[in-house]
């Protein structure tokens, strides 16, 4: 079935949702102030999305303990890559592609922070050695150069319940991430228990 009724101009959208109000319009600043950074030092996760070269997007989480992203200054700051599944999706984009979103979260707060800019990859040892757990530092950071900032309202965290636990699902409810990928991968030999294994050994042992 293929979608119907589809909107195809800036007017269009404006005839049905309107414009934003004067503090919505007004609210983008183009640096880190101290509200910006304090925030960045109370955030423990983030979700940042990218593109490659022809537009194919992607969007990756990154989480530490909260104040793991590294501010130099009011226009940069440098996000720790840790070990993850060396797929490198987010900095194979950036080669290709500069450009980043990013949305700062912090547990309990329903309001957000939304980051725009160019983003590199860096292996300055210097730098990397302040962003250090555990005497392991990471072998690159992503490093960004700040062109707008603004606080995001809590309405879409409000409607989902996301921080109220009352709304949590029960854990045997959940998804079973070894379901989901022994059914996509297919791979000859594995099972999901093999796969579960493999998941928490690589929690256990390779978080750092």
């Amino acid at each position: 079935m293929l979608f119907k009724d589809i909107i195809e101009t800036e007017a269009e959208l404006r005839s049905l949702l309107g414009t934003p109000s004067e503090l919505a319009s007004k609210k983008v600043i183009h640096h880190l102030d101290y509200h910006c950074v304090e925030f960045l030092s109370k955030s423990p996760f983030l979700v940042m999305a990218t593109a490659d070269k022809e537009g194919f997007c992607d969007v990756s989480p990154r989480g530490d303990r909260h104040g793991f992203v590294h501010v130099l200054n009011e226009k940069q700051f440098v996000i720790p890559e840790r070990p993850g599944n060396k797929r490198v999706d987010s900095l194979r984009n950036i080669l290709s592609n500069p450009r980043v979103g990013l949305q700062f979260f912090i547990p309990g707060l329903g309001e957000t922070l939304r980051v725009n800019g160019k983003a590199c990859i860096v292996r300055d040892d210097e730098l990397l050695e302040k962003m250090a757990v555990a005497g392991r530092k990471p072998l690159l950071g992503i490093g960004v150069e700040v062109e707008e900032c603004f606080i995001h309202c809590a309405k879409a965290l409000k409607r989902s319940g996301l921080w109220d636990t009352e709304s949590w699902l029960e854990k045997e409810n959940l998804p079973s991430a070894a379901n989901i990928l022994f059914e996509h991968a297919k791979l000859p030999g594995s099972s999901v228990d093999t796969i579960q294994k493999s998941l928490e050994e690589s929690y256990a042992k390779r978080m750092y």
